[in-house]
């Protein structure tokens, strides 16, 4: 049965990236018939992801190639495209809007269970997410009963009268973190600038992911321990139902025990400074071999 043409444009809107104009290599497009397709969105996070399942399969020994479009999940509905990456937390707030579940493993299952027929997802990264996080100055992590280099974001709470709260234009960051309602966040045209304003004073906290390869060393992440705050955004393959045999899906699930959080920032690092997606990402996995 076809995927409903709703959930596939709800689902598309968050697969692993943000839009992008002039994308190349549409589904079908000079497509070697009989190899595998992973298809993504033409931004440097989706080819990136797109590029480490391109290279867990074909580290099997299978066919496979990358294309990018606007609407991946059509291309899955097609069938011109057989897995493409995503992000857990993303997809389900998409196809459940006000959705309550934080953790890993409760926003992967919620998500599983949301998808639409003929949608699969194969094994989360259980290492790997890219989720939303607040940074401090080192003298704000310890004044919130933290140390020079970790902080506790369940400690924000109790320092929530009088939070001035930075964020790069266009991004999306929680509202609220447990009891405290952040206040609307002050827009930056850029990290560096946001991460500036941190430094001097200017903010309390600013929001990033914790992928972000250009978090400044002196500034400190706030931890989001256990029970989560923050809904989980691990990376996470989708596919279409039926069109992998066992050995491919496990392929593609050797990916969930191999990346890391500091893996993807360093490849994020390397892809931003001009390196082309698909070869960092089998360069990766070539450092990194599945199934050992």
């Amino acid at each position: 049965m076809r995927i409903g043409k709703l959930a596939a444009l709800l689902i598309a809107a968050v697969l692993a990236a943000s839009p992008c104009a002039g994308c190349s290599a549409g589904p079908g497009d000079h497509r070697d018939a009989s190899a595998l397709v992973v298809g993504s969105r033409n931004d440097p996070m989706s080819r990136l992801l797109a590029g480490v399942y391109l290279a867990a399969l074909r580290s099997y020994g299978f066919a496979a190639e990358a294309q990018t479009t606007d609407d991946p999940m059509a291309g899955l509905d097609s069938g011109a495209f057989t897995v493409t990456p995503a992000f857990t937390g993303q997809t389900l707030q998409i196809l459940q809007p006000g959705a309550m579940a934080t953790s890993d493993a409760q926003v992967y299952r919620a998500m599983v269970s949301a998808l639409p027929e003929g949608i699969a997802a194969g094994d989360y990264t259980t290492a790997a997410e890219d989720k939303p996080v607040l940074l401090v100055t080192q003298p704000t992590a310890k004044a919130w009963g933290g140390q020079d280099r970790s902080a506790d974001l369940s400690a924000l709470p109790k320092h929530c009268d009088g939070l001035v709260v930075g964020i790069v234009a266009g991004r999306p960051a929680p509202s609220a973190i447990g009891s405290c309602r952040l206040p609307t966040p002050r827009e930056f045209r850029d990290g560096t600038t946001m991460f500036a304003a941190i430094l001097a004073g200017q903010l309390t906290a600013g929001w990033t992911t914790t992928a972000d390869p250009a978090i400044p060393g002196d500034l400190v992440p706030l931890a989001d321990g256990k029970p989560a705050l923050i809904r989980a955004e691990n990376v996470v393959p989708l596919y279409r139902r039926n069109a992998l045999t066992d050995r491919q899906v496990l392929a593609i699930n050797e990916v969930a025990g191999v990346l890391d959080t500091a893996a993807l920032a360093d490849m994020r690092r390397q892809v931003a400074g001009g390196a082309d997606a698909v070869a960092v990402a089998g360069g990766w996995l070539g450092e990194h071999p599945l199934g050992r």
